[in-house]
């Protein structure tokens, strides 16, 4: 999908690792800042003006500070990013922390200065991520089912049985793989469950209950705590022009971009 706007100009197309997108943005000079990025259960590899850096998971909404004029992300699945990256997910919750933390400074300026040396960083990009990934282990099944279940409404306990596991190993998986427990990765994919219903125009109340919460007021209570606005104010903002602020910052996309992509929203 492509989106132009104000902001700037969205892309984002599937990547060749299961689960995961390519995502690029284009932002000129004066642009408004994007706004703030809300949990989504993903970790992102960015590349941001030659600069390369992991998007951790989020539990909170996140508001961006530096802003870049060219972007190039590569948005894991679920859980899948700890084993390319090397380290684990609970080390990255809440916080935007540069390549060369994890990988070295001079292996992080190499790959930065070959993935903007091209005319596609994000396919350069991407070429980086499977190199990777050929090298690490395979995607744990186990990983895999647990993000299925979840995100189809089961309960963390009978999610914990059906995959063989007790609830305690779960959680230990969960913390490293996603970066938080069971529990928070289902409150926050039932909460990007919600998000797709009301851009999709439902009124919050039948959003509430097909994505899973007990009503209308659950359903607000978590989008407050997770999201920091409230489903009303959330619809509202698509029912504003695109090229309004609340439209556009309704319309901006997981990782410090500006455009729609997929469930991957900002509030």
């Amino acid at each position: 999908m492509t989106a132009a706007g104000p902001r700037g100009t969205y892309a984002e197309r599937p990547a060749r690792l299961d689960g995961a997108f390519l995502w690029t943005r284009t932002a000129p000079p004066a642009a408004a800042p994007s706004g703030a990025v809300l949990p989504d259960g993903c970790m992102d590899l960015v590349w941001a003006d030659g600069h390369l850096f992991v998007a951790g998971p989020d539990t909170r909404p996140w508001v961006p500070g530096e802003r870049a004029e060219r972007y190039a992300g590569f948005r894991f699945a679920p859980g899948d990013a700890p084993r390319v990256l090397g380290v684990p997910a609970r080390e990255l919750r809440d916080r935007r922390v540069g390549l060369g933390d994890l990988w070295g400074t001079a292996a992080a300026r190499r790959f930065a200065g070959r993935i903007g040396a091209g005319p596609d960083p994000a396919a350069a990009l991407e070429r980086l991520v499977l190199r990777r990934a050929a090298d690490a282990p395979p995607p744990d099944p186990v990983l895999r089912g647990a993000v299925a279940r979840l995100d189809a409404g089961r309960p963390v306990a009978a999610t914990a049985d059906a995959l063989g596991l007790g609830a305690r190993r779960l959680h230990r998986l969960s913390l490293d793989a996603f970066g938080y427990g069971p529990r928070t990765l289902a409150r926050i994919l039932r909460l990007q469950r919600a998000l797709a219903l009301l851009r999709a125009g439902l009124p919050p109340a039948e959003a509430a209950v097909r994505a899973g919460c007990v009503d209308q007021a659950h359903l607000t209570r978590e989008t407050r705590a997770l999201a920091g606005t409230t489903p009303a104010a959330y619809a509202r903002s698509f029912a504003l022009p695109a090229s309004s602020p609340a439209g556009a910052v309704a319309r901006s996309a997981k990782r410090e971009t500006p455009a729609p992509s997929g469930s991957r929203t900002t509030a």
